[in-house]
């Protein structure tokens, strides 16, 4: 039995070999080493490369990471596709893979009116017996899910059911109204690599769901604002944030070149590829400021 969905929840970095294929004994090195740190759990989400998977890699690597041993902490796979009929069937398997919890964005390749984003969102609740988080990754694709939908959800299925990570620009204000209008009653994580974390948590979040490649310095800021030392949180941060921001200059292609080159680093991954497409790779003086920047966790 997990013992909560909150806290720190990273997000799995799915390691390949140099054929492309999914790499086991490096993920198997990257949960030991997650697992051995004091996370609340883990789960797969944008930066797993998830939509560069196939449905079979994608139902393989859920059935991976759902055989570690992971004691009471909850394991969150992310299931949104492009229809309701393959994030139901991403959903089930997932859940028949041992998931506590499933999230999901919205399709990106049409967008969706607020009729048919609830429909979809709901055939994904109504399939499985788990929480649902839902996603708004439109800081980085797709279109911003309206106020309105996240409420009715909400209102239909209750916090026992609905979770919520929005992604949406401004992150603050948009997190703010959410948390009013959901009474602050509902778990509500956010997932900006932690360069949002001190504004989010003075919100009000129930955890924050980073990936693995800065986690220690993640649960050290995480730790303090849950001690209430707001300083050492702060002090912890600023690095943090330095760095999340090297990524963020090319989106979702600077978190994962980033995070790849990391776990290669830490002797975790056996290589740093990842799975074309892609537009952006680091230069020398991308890794040159990083390396620098990595000298003040």
């Amino acid at each position: 039995m997990i013992r909560q969905i909150r806290g720190v929840v990273p997000v799995v970095h799915t390691p390949f070999l140099a054929d492309d294929s999914m790499d086991y004994a490096s993920l198997e090195r990257e949960m030991q080493w997650a697992l051995s740190l004091p996370i609340d759990g883990f789960c797969t989400g944008m930066v797993s490369e998830l939509q560069r998977l196939t449905a079979d890699e994608r139902n393989q690597l859920h059935q991976w990471l759902g055989e570690f041993d992971r004691g009471d902490r909850c394991f969150v796979a992310s299931v949104g596709a492009e229809s309701a009929t393959a994030a139901v069937q991403f959903a089930t398997a997932a859940v028949n893979n041992g998931a506590d919890a499933v999230m999901a964005i919205p399709p990106n390749s049409v967008p969706l009116n607020a009729d048919e984003l609830e429909e979809y969102f709901a055939a994904i609740v109504e399939a499985i017996p788990v929480p649902l988080i839902v996603q708004d990754a439109s800081g980085y694709v797709g279109a911003e899910i309206p106020l309105s939908v996240s409420c009715q959800l909400f209102e239909k299925y209750g916090s026992e059911r609905i979770m919520f990570k929005p992604e949406a620009n401004p992150l603050g204000s948009k997190l703010s109204a959410l948390r009013d209008a959901t009474r602050g009653q509902v778990a509500i994580f956010e997932g900006s690599g932690g360069i949002s974390l001190m504004d989010s948590y003075s919100r009000g979040i129930a955890g924050t769901i980073p990936g693995m490649e800065f986690l220690e310095q993640v649960i050290c800021v995480w730790e303090a604002l849950e001690n209430g030392d707001v300083d050492a949180a702060y002090r912890a941060w600023f690095p943090l944030c330095a760095l999340v921001s090297l990524q963020l200059q090319a989106g979702l292609d600077g978190f994962s070149a980033v995070e790849k080159y990391i776990m290669q680093r830490k002797g975790l991954f056996s290589t740093d590829r990842r799975r074309q497409p892609y537009e952006w790779e680091m230069d020398k003086e991308t890794c040159l400021e990083l390396e620098r920047l990595l000298r003040f966790l």
